[in-house]
């Protein structure tokens, strides 16, 4: 018996093939029951042949346009919201070129589906000459980038449901709390959060992942727009502020960052900043005179675009791709200096779509918010071409019984998913020739090996995962209960 064990461990090791040793490492990532997306390099230790692709968004309609008296052409600094009944817009309305007081408003529009917009009328504040308007906050001096959210604090008061900042550079960030997001107060009177420039949106959110509140916040660097991050445990006292990494690549002008929690993957976040680009012209004189750009602020002067970034713990910021995740396009007043400004928030409108949105034609009577939408997901994908390519994981652990895939396929690409050893071994029953080709479009596909999905017996051990490509585009993954 001694002479036959010996021989099938020979056998097994022959063939490259290994059985998966006990107990976690503590060198694995330890994933749980998490969904993981590929906006960054977390999960990956190796790429051959595949690689990591940002994928083009679906433009939708113009859903919405500011067009009451006291919102205008200048109006800004937009978050969604979902709520329980539907979704919530909240915005600055900003009719004329001047920051004051008496000219900055804060407004809200209700959506049951995030396309449909309404601006209800709330009879809070008079503003010019009227209560019959949809403003929540006025004569403030959060008004100016005035940023909410929604606490998802364990044993959040009910009182302080929602919470917001706002400010400028001098004094600093103001805390704000609310019952409903519609009636505010401030928290108290002196600001929160001081050492900052502030002269943009500064997002704040509760942090599953962290166990603390988070604000992601403009500062200067060297005379350019850039991003720090401070944190609190009660919404008053923040640490020290950090900046964000550079990660090797050049520090750029970054006006906002639209950093939120990814709503399917919360302890990913995901941001949509504007690129700024401060004396890069590109329409001619004739033409901005044609489009009748503003001459205030510089308008013709610079232009932006839309990047994507990530974020995790830390002061670690991704800038996976350092191309346009979004281009002004044909539209000439989209290539001015602020027509291109992404709204806060990433929010699901359909089962099989997620949606955002941006601001376009900044400065004009045109001035509108368009919706854009991408596959839940959808943001990046590992690509293997048609002539096939590799992506293995780094060491993980994982808690669930079955390995869910968000993936496509053409009809002559596949997809295949082998489970190795930490030593990068295949482990029995989970090789590539147990899988079968994995073909189709799905936004949850349990992977089967020899007719089989349950992985329980490798759950809390640290394995690798190897995935081959052909024509194929993973956008995560999950181990499921």
């Amino acid at each position: 018996m001694r002479t036959s064990l010996a021989l099938a461990l020979f056998v097994f090791a022959a063939l490259g093939v290994a059985s998966i040793e006990a107990g976690p490492s503590p060198d694995a990532i330890d994933i749980g029951y998490r969904r993981e997306l590929f906006v960054d390099m977390f999960l990956i230790d190796q790429l051959s042949g595949a690689s990591l692709k940002m994928n083009c968004p679906h433009v939708r309609e113009i859903s919405f346009q500011f067009d009451k008296p006291w919102e205008g052409l200048y109006s800004g600094y937009e978050t969604i919201l979902e709520t329980d009944d539907g979704f919530r817009l909240y915005y600055r309305g900003l009719p004329v070129p001047k920051h004051t007081l008496d000219t900055e408003v804060t407004c809200i529009a209700e959506s049951r589906d995030g396309i449909h917009w309404t601006k209800p009328t709330l009879g809070l504040f008079e503003v010019q000459g009227t209560k019959d308007n949809n403003v929540i906050l006025a004569r403030h001096r959060a008004c100016h980038n005035f940023a909410p959210f929604r606490d998802t604090k364990p044993d959040t008061p009910p009182e302080e449901r929602y919470k917001a900042l706002g400010g400028t550079g001098d004094p600093g960030l103001i805390a704000l709390v609310s019952p409903d997001g519609i009636r505010w107060r401030e928290l108290q009177r002196d600001p929160v959060i001081t050492k900052g420039a502030f002269d943009s949106q500064n997002n704040a959110f509760w942090s599953q992942s962290e166990v603390t509140y988070v604000c992601y916040f403009r500062v200067f660097r060297d005379n350019v727009r850039w991003i720090a991050r401070t944190t609190s445990v009660d919404f008053i006292h923040w640490s020290d502020p950090v900046d964000l990494t550079l990660d090797g690549k050049p520090r750029e002008h970054l006006y906002t960052n639209q950093i939120v929690p990814y709503p399917r993957a919360p302890h990913i976040y995901v941001g949509f900043p504007t690129r700024f680009f401060p004396g890069r012209r590109v329409i001619t004189p004739a033409e901005a005179k044609a489009i009748d750009t503003p001459e205030t602020w510089g308008y013709a002067n610079d232009c932006t675009d839309i990047l994507l970034c990530s974020a995790r713990t830390g002061a670690q910021l991704n800038r996976t791709f350092m191309e346009a995740f979004i281009r002004p396009g044909l539209d000439l007043r989209n290539w001015t200096s602020r027509a291109n400004y992404a709204v806060r928030g990433v929010v699901q409108t359909g089962l099989q779509e997620l949606s955002f949105y941006i601001k376009h034609n900044a400065g004009y009577p045109t001035s509108h918010i368009r919706r854009y939408a991408i596959r839940p997901d959808g943001l990046v994908s590992v690509h293997g071409p048609y002539t096939g390519g590799e992506m293995i994981t780094r060491l993980l652990q994982f808690a669930g019984t079955r390995l869910a895939l968000n993936y496509s396929t053409s009809a002559a690409g596949s997809l295949k998913v082998e489970v190795q050893s930490a030593e990068g071994r295949p482990i029995p029953g989970f090789t590539l020739n147990d899988c079968p080709e994995i073909i189709g479009d799905r936004l949850e596909h349990v992977v089967v090996w020899k007719g089989a999905d349950s992985v329980s017996r490798l759950a809390g051990k640290p394995v690798r995962l190897r995935f081959v490509l052909r024509d194929a585009d993973l956008f995560s993954l999950q181990f499921l209960p």
